[in-house]
């Protein structure tokens, strides 16, 4: 886990999506840094420990989710589908539920969420350009439309209703890379708590987009324009570059996974509704 721990308290804090795999990771990272720390998902998740509220919400249910938010200082919204499916099903975890999120967020005066987007929101430009978060949105499917409807809909309630949302575009948070594309997109577990810590404690917010990778070598994404988060990674995908590289020691250039910063999302559905 991350050795350098926040001085500041995080107050009261919900934790949606607790029963994913980043959630299962976050939820023990928070818990000692909260006054209280709310962990919802629509699956079970593991009894309440101390300074923990366990509450099961589908996102798509306005009434329990208005319900999870009352009495909340600040939001990390995992929750949602997080993998491509068809739209029937991302429209009503990750388009219904995140508006059902930032208005029940709204009507009890929650100022800070923290959004789990993806770097899907931008898969369809090249593995040989390196973009930035204020460069157009290019969606690689459903699930990163979905995503990027939620960096929208809350740069909506940061304009109108003052609520800062910083959104991360995820990369490939796992233990450690599982191939050459992961090299440049891999974060990992204590640089996604620094991240997500940086997020909840920068003095002002606003609305901020920042891909979510550790120190990698290799990078598509460049997060200079969130530089204000303070967040600063300090592991690296290096150490694993040559088993990588040995077990891939050749990439067919042809293939779309190959020159799509989405990977393998490219080849994803049409599903049957």
């Amino acid at each position: 886990m991350a050795s350098s721990a926040s001085p500041i308290s995080l107050g009261r804090v919900l934790l949606t999506g607790a029963a994913g795999a980043l959630g299962r990771q976050l939820r023990p990272r928070l818990r000692s840094r909260c006054s209280l720390l709310r962990v919802s998902d629509a699956a079970a998740m593991d009894a309440a420990q101390a300074g923990e509220e366990v509450v099961e919400a589908k996102l798509e249910d306005r009434a329990a989710v208005h319900e999870l938010l009352a009495g909340i200082d600040a939001v990390v919204h995992l929750g949602g589908i997080s993998t491509e499916q068809p739209f029937d099903a991302i429209l009503q975890a990750n388009i219904v539920g995140v508006y059902n999120l930032y208005e029940a967020a709204r009507r009890h005066g929650v100022k800070r969420i923290v959004f789990a987007s993806s770097n899907h929101v931008t898969g369809y430009y090249r593995q040989d350009e390196v973009i930035d978060p204020t460069m157009p949105v290019r969606p690689d499917g459903y699930y990163g439309i979905s995503k990027a409807f939620g960096e929208n809909l809350s740069r909506f309630y940061f304009d109108r209703y003052g609520i800062e949302t910083v959104c991360l575009r995820i990369g490939s948070s796992f233990p450690e890379p599982r191939d050459r594309r992961m090299l440049a997109t891999w974060l990992s577990y204590d640089d996604l708590e620094r991240l997500v810590v940086a997020s909840l404690t920068a003095p002002v917010a606003g609305h901020t987009i920042i891909y979510g990778m550790s120190d990698n070598t290799t990078t598509w994404w460049d997060n200079t324009p969130a530089r204000h988060i303070g967040y600063r990674p300090q592991d690296s995908s290096e150490p694993f570059r040559a088993a990588k590289e040995a077990a891939q020691p050749q990439l067919d250039l042809k293939d779309p996974a190959v020159t799509y910063q989405a990977g393998g999302f490219v080849h994803m559905g049409p599903f049957d509704q």
